[in-house]
Parts: C-alpha cells; sequence; structure tokens
C-alpha cells in the first residue's frame, strides 16, 4: 500500500465538523476496521505522545461513484498515523517517534466499519468523500478540554503560596504547579480527569505539600470560585494554529480578566465561555498525599 508524502491538512482547530476530501491512502487493520486517509480532514485524532482528548468519530459519505455514491459509512475512530523514512507505517500506540519528527510524514487515520466499505481498500483511492464529525460529541470534547485548561490555571493560582523555590510560570504569572506536576490528562464527553504527581522531584523544585489534605476544601472552593468568575466573564476562546498541517503547533488562547491566557494545544475548544452554564472541579488526594487528582466537570447551556 503507497501512502502520501505530505502530513494531513485539518480544519478542526477552526471548530469544523464537515468537509469534502479525497482518499489518498486505505489499509486493513485489525478489528474489522479500514484506516482511511484523506487529504484534509475536519476530524480530531488521537494524539499518540499526549492522548488526552478521544479522536472523533462521525461518518463518511462516498459520492463520486456511481456504483456506490452515497454510502455512508460509520468512521468509528480517528487516530495519528505516521510513515517513517522507509515507509513503513504505524499508527497509534506504535508509532516509535513523537509528533511532528521530520523524518516521519504525519496522518490522520479514520477508522472505517470494514463492512460497511464499498469496496476492497486499494478500490477506494481516489474517491471523493465528504468527511462528518459528531457534532455533540465534538462540542461535549470540547467544552472539557476548555474545562481542563481553566482548572490549570486555577489551580496553579489557588496553589501559588506553596512554593518555596522560584518556579516556572504559567500564563498568568502563577508558579505552573499543572505542567511541573502533571501525570496525566484525560477527557470524554463528561469531564476531565488530571492526575498530578506530588513526589520528591516536585519538592525539589519548591513545592511544599505540608498540610495539603487538610487544606484542599479550602483549595478547591478558592478554585471553583475563580471558574465561575471566568464563566461569567464570558470570555472568547480560540484555537491559533500557524497552518493547516497536521503537525503545526497550535495554542489555546482565551482572553481571561486577569489577562490573555495561552497554552500548547491540540485538541478542539469552545468559542466562549458564555456557552457553559457552569464549571466546577473536585480534589482529592490518595492516602499518602502522592497525588493529587482534578476532577472538571463543564455544564452547557
Amino acid at each position: 500500500m503507497a501512502f502520501p508524502n505530505t502530513t494531513t491538512l485539518v480544519t478542526f482547530p477552526s471548530g469544523t465538523t464537515e468537509g469534502s476530501s479525497t482518499i489518498v491512502a486505505a489499509v486493513p487493520l485489525p478489528a474489522g476496521v479500514i484506516g482511511v486517509v484523506t487529504d484534509t480532514t475536519p476530524f480530531h485524532p488521537l494524539d499518540h505522545s499526549w492522548p488526552d482528548q478521544p479522536g472523533d468519530t462521525g461518518t463518511m459519505e462516498f459520492v463520486d461513484a456511481t456504483e456506490f455514491g452515497g454510502t455512508r459509512c460509520p468512521v468509528v475512530d480517528c487516530a495519528t498515523g505516521a510513515v517513517g523514512p522507509d515507509g513503513e507505517f504505524a499508527l497509534g500506540e506504535q508509532i516509535p517517534v513523537r509528533r511532528g519528527d521530520p523524518q516521519w510524514v504525519w496522518l490522520a487515520v479514520h477508522l472505517v466499519e470494514f463492512a460497511c466499505a464499498p469496496a476492497e481498500p486499494e478500490a477506494l483511492l481516489g474517491r471523493a468523500v465528504v468527511l462528518r464529525a459528531d457534532p455533540a460529541r465534538r462540542t461535549a470534547l470540547s467544552a472539557a478540554h476548555t474545562g481542563c485548561h481553566l482548572l490549570a490555571l486555577a489551580l496553579n493560582a489557588a496553589l501559588a503560596d506553596r512554593w518555596r523555590k522560584e518556579a516556572r510560570l504559567d500564563a498568568l504569572g502563577s508558579p505552573d504547579f499543572d505542567a511541573l506536576a502533571m501525570e496525566s490528562s484525560r477527557m470524554d464527553e463528561h469531564a476531565s480527569t488530571d492526575r498530578y504527581r506530588i513526589g520528591k522531584s516536585l519538592r525539589k523544585k519548591g513545592f511544599d505539600p505540608e498540610g495539603l489534605a487538610g487544606a484542599l476544601g479550602e483549595i478547591t472552593a478558592r478554585v471553583n470560585a475563580r471558574l465561575a468568575e471566568w464563566v461569567a466573564a464570558d470570555a472568547p476562546v480560540r484555537v491559533e494554529a500557524p497552518g493547516p498541517e497536521l503537525t503545526a503547533r497550535r495554542r489555546w488562547t482565551c482572553a481571561l480578566p486577569e489577562g490573555a491566557a495561552s497554552i500548547d494545544c491540540g485538541g478542539t475548544h469552545l468559542t466562549r465561555l458564555g456557552e457553559l452554564a457552569s464549571l466546577t472541579t473536585s480534589l482529592s488526594l490518595n492516602e499518602d498525599g502522592t497525588e493529587l487528582v482534578a476532577v472538571t466537570v463543564p455544564k452547557r447551556i
């Protein structure tokens, strides 16, 4: 199977969920799916390097062939694929390098149900299709991702007085606990879950966890108060993209009352905080105090 020698172009950073495209590669994969690559896509793929926001689901409709024009196939997932310097194809966790490695070609791979496909994979090349990402699911994931970034900034501010050494600062000038302690971040359609490691490394960087368990209720209240202020301010949100390539380094930007905040981000987002009715987080510590977990729930209007 031949693969394209240029990266997939993506339109999801602008909020797009539908677009016409042409199939440039199709490869059989396990679990009864075909990996379909198009030259352009509105689908957001799961990032294999930092798998925080799930890939989009939706449909792929064939429009250019009389023998199966109008056939609409479910896209059950969208993942990151890559083609190495020797022409080898890898998908998701199989990719041995970080996204953006210049020796690899980076692709958004739509996982299409094989049983629905109107032809064998090689016969799909060059076919025109319309791709439609599920807009309701996209909006829910975007709300969770926006909430995740706001939680990071609010938590950083609430923990600012616990630093005993100078540390890197976030976009609003607080010590960046989120970046320095982050262990994992995951979103679903209901919430974002962020896990922070509070170990020797963080202590050496200057963070003081003494009494954190006892203060957690107060910290949570401070975080939620700030989140409520930001939602009420209806701040605009945008994703800045230097180009349409999947590998472009995109940034989430939000014009908060304290100032413009910007965070590197490859996901999708709301357009305004006023799209939320509320945004609240719950914080918990494990028994030995080495892991802080934040579950942040956006409720949309």
